[in-house]
């Protein structure tokens, strides 16, 4: 039997929503939503594909690791410091902790699926025909959810050159409008699957064999206050066009 590990990172030290991991929206913690994501889609693959799953949490935060004991979820581990501040990166703490839980309970992972607790808008059929996608794909080393781009750096995004001046980010002959420049996507981090040795290259192979999974439902990153407050007021209205 293969072997999936879920994680849910959940720093403490939110800076622009403080205590947003476990704020509650919508009448739950936030990080409710993910781990019951994980939960149900540990059930299908186990029940469908015949993959064991373990599901770990990745905090530095005795206050969030209460919150999720509160919610059957608990844990051994505790994010290093060197891992939980602002200049540290979430692919070294995925991977820390999925080191620390192959240790513990002696097994090798061949996937690793990180769901990011403050991008909670995501369905279980985005996270099967994502899983279905990546496993298919022998040669892909990662995939990771996207949404539709509103801005497009070959028509009307801007950088500063050597120069000092400013000019389009990405050049080309062709692009006369935006329906002539070519496709591009938004990374909305609301999931990551990787295969395990991702990891065993990393950060050498960053973006080498990526796919993505565009969801067609409306999916944003929890970075400010009014981010919290506009997801909190759809699904109290039932804004929303899916159900988290």
């Amino acid at each position: 039997m293969k072997n999936l590990i879920i994680t849910l990172c959940a720093r403490g030290g939110s800076k622009g929503i403080p205590g947003k991991n476990i704020r509650k929206i919508g009448g739950k913690p936030l990080i409710q939503y993910s781990y019951d994501h994980a939960k149900k889609f540990a059930t299908w693959l186990k029940t469908e594909h015949s993959i064991n799953v373990d599901i770990e949490l990745s905090t530095d935060s005795q206050e969030i690791i209460e919150v999720c004991e509160n919610l059957g979820f608990s844990t051994n581990y505790l994010r290093p410091e060197l891992l939980a501040n602002d200049k540290a990166g979430k692919l070294d703490a995925i991977k820390d902790v999925v080191l620390f839980a192959e240790k513990e309970k002696a097994t090798k992972y061949e996937y690793v699926l990180d769901l990011d607790v403050s991008a909670p808008m995501r369905t279980m059929e985005d996270l099967q025909k994502a899983w279905n996608d990546i496993e298919s794909n022998k040669k892909a080393m990662n995939l990771f959810s996207v949404s539709n781009a509103h801005k497009n750096p070959y028509f009307n995004m801007v950088e500063k050159n050597e120069n000092g001046f400013y000019e389009l980010s990405k050049k080309s002959d062709i692009v006369l409008s935006r329906q002539t420049a070519p496709k591009v996507y938004e990374m909305n981090a609301s999931f990551y699957f990787y295969k395990r040795h991702f990891f065993d290259q990393f950060p050498l192979y960053l973006f080498s064999n990526s796919l993505i999974f565009e969801m067609k439902h409306e999916s944003f990153d929890l970075d400010e206050i009014l981010d919290f407050e506009f997801l909190d007021f759809l699904m109290r209205e039932n804004k929303l066009s899916f159900t988290i």
